[in-house]
């Protein structure tokens, strides 16, 4: 599948924030928030400081080995978990939660973000080795996030009564009748029985999410030697128990995150402040915060208390029943992985800005943060109606009415703006007032009372003018309709509203491996990529 790329700066596309824009031209305005530039050299600091942090790999491949052992591995992930024993092996992640069938396009995008990018750093660093990592974020409970895809621009909703963490929900009936929907519009594409065929032997009934969606990112993107680590695990949980311990005991991370909001630039949005205590109790079917109040520890909406001996013990005894939420969650990651970048996208990266006090507070390294790649696909078919109506890509990006509008001005022979008599209408009255002011200084000002009504009737005599024309490009304003729906569904990026299904079933595989070959790894840019 071929496809010519093009680039655009993230601020050209007018679809990210401030907090974004500022990080990727490295303002000075939040380079205290963060320890390592998006740069080789970046990168390098990032190697030099993990070096440092004694990262347990025995018990990550010990981990990883078990939680692969129900799936046949393929040579380059196998190679790639026995690596991470080598003191010279480093990790480059990207995490997410289990959306169902893979949720919106940049869950895929992410994923192949860290696979580029690892390759990438092969070359720079030979010395080292770079394992691209999938973290899954199972313990998230946000089905209204998790539970839909959009196909062919109609939501499509998995409705199921079940609650608690989703990546613990069940494969059910209603997941699989919404499944068989789906086989029926994307059966008729070339490749969509295969993709149903895939994800119909992942999503089994009776089977995890977790599990599922473990199993359909290991098929996707085993070629490319992808490690998916599960978190929701006693092992996991076990070597995370000293923070927790210190978060239920000293409430430390909302402490540092409220220093660095106190000291954040006014300008950006505040992204994630968190809450005293940082965790939740987890159990199949609830993930529930914890709160504490005069010496005791309570778990919301259930009948659990403890004591501080009591809520320790718990700990010790039933670590994989704590569930740290968004503030402490990177740093269990980091400190289970030997990470040196995080690849997130911009909300991601905008709370993980918030965290460098938590991550001191607790000795763990702090990665290099790069923002995800984001992809706009133009297939062939629309790219040809983007040439009959004489748009460059730029264009794309602009609004509709400001596009309709540019293409009847372009399009129409007709003279469609009073520029020119608005200047004479000035000149005009400008002599008008030079008259009056000589018979009554004081009938000046009345004279520009007119002026101004004129202009104003003058403009909405223009505005009526182009309205009046735009009825003759009916056709055009189709075709541009067409043409920002498809890449822009609800007027939202492509990326975070289309599912990777779709693609899948007019291209297979290739449009996978187009989307790798186009990634880049550290220049943060938006890529367009039209179908050859």
């Amino acid at each position: 599948m071929d496809c010519n790329a093009s680039f655009l700066t993230y601020a050209q596309t007018g679809y990210f924030s401030k907090t974004v824009l500022d990080y990727v031209q490295q303002s000075p305005s939040l380079q205290r928030f963060y320890n390592h530039p998006v740069s080789v050299a970046g990168i390098k600091a990032a190697i030099e400081q993990r070096k440092k942090f004694p990262t347990n790999r025995k018990l990550l491949v010990s981990i990883l080995q078990k939680q692969y052992s129900s799936l046949e591995l393929s040579s380059l992930v196998a190679a790639n978990i026995v690596a991470l024993e080598n003191e010279n092996t480093f990790t480059i992640t990207t995490a997410h939660q289990p959306n169902i069938f893979t949720g919106p396009l940049y869950f895929i995008y992410k994923i192949l973000h860290v696979v580029k990018l690892a390759a990438q750093l092969k070359e720079s660093f030979p010395e080292n080795n770079f394992v691209p990592v999938y973290y899954m974020g199972s313990e998230d409970a946000d089905l209204d996030e998790l539970g839909h895809i959009y196909c062919n621009g109609e939501k499509k909703v998995w409705e199921t009564n079940q609650t608690g963490a989703v990546g613990r929900m069940k494969v059910d009936k209603s997941l699989l009748k919404l499944l068989n929907n789906l086989e029926g519009e994307l059966s008729v594409q070339i490749f969509g029985s295969e993709i149903i065929h895939l994800m119909k032997d992942c999503y089994q009934e009776g089977e995890t999410i977790e599990k599922a969606t473990f199993k359909l990112v290991n098929h996707l993107f085993e070629s490319f030697g992808l490690v998916v680590l599960l978190p929701d695990s006693t092992e996991v949980k076990a070597a995370f128990i000293p923070v927790m311990q210190k978060e239920l005991l000293e409430f430390f991370s909302q402490k540092e995150v409220q220093q660095t909001v106190a000291n954040f630039p006014a300008e950006y949005k505040i992204q994630a402040s968190g809450r005293e205590l940082n965790l939740f109790y987890l159990l199949d079917g609830q993930r529930e915060r914890i709160e504490y109040n005069n010496g005791v520890w309570t778990v919301l909406n259930t009948e659990l208390k403890f004591s501080k001996e009591q809520i320790i013990e718990e700990l010790n005894q039933h670590s994989e029943r704590f569930s740290p939420n968004v503030i402490l969650r990177p740093v269990l990651q980091e400190l289970i992985l030997p990470n040196i970048a995080f690849v997130g996208g911009g909300g991601e990266i905008a709370y993980w800005l918030q965290l460098k006090r938590v991550f001191e507070k607790v000795t763990v390294p702090y990665p290099v943060l790069i923002i995800r790649n984001s992809f706009l696909f133009i297939p062939k078919e629309i790219q040809h109606l983007i040439n009959q109506l004489h748009l460059i890509q730029g264009d794309l990006f602009k609004k509709d009415t400001e596009l309709i509008n540019q293409l009847v001005i372009s399009g129409s022979k007709l003279q469609l703006d009073l520029k020119e008599e608005q200047l004479e209408l000035a000149f005009f009255y400008k002599k008008i007032k030079s008259i009056a002011e000589s018979i009554d200084i004081t009938l000046s000002n009345h004279v520009t009372s007119l002026e101004l009504q004129a202009a104003k009737k003058i403009s909405v005599l223009e505005k009526k003018m182009l309205r009046a024309e735009k009825k003759k490009f009916e056709a055009q304003q189709r075709q541009l309709h067409k043409i920002k729906s498809q890449l822009f569904p609800n007027d939202n990026l492509q990326e975070r509203m289309d599912n990777l299904l779709v693609y899948y079933a007019k291209w297979g595989k290739e449009f996978i491996e187009m989307i790798y070959k186009n990634s880049p790894g550290l220049e943060q840019q938006f890529i367009i990529l039209t179908e050859a």
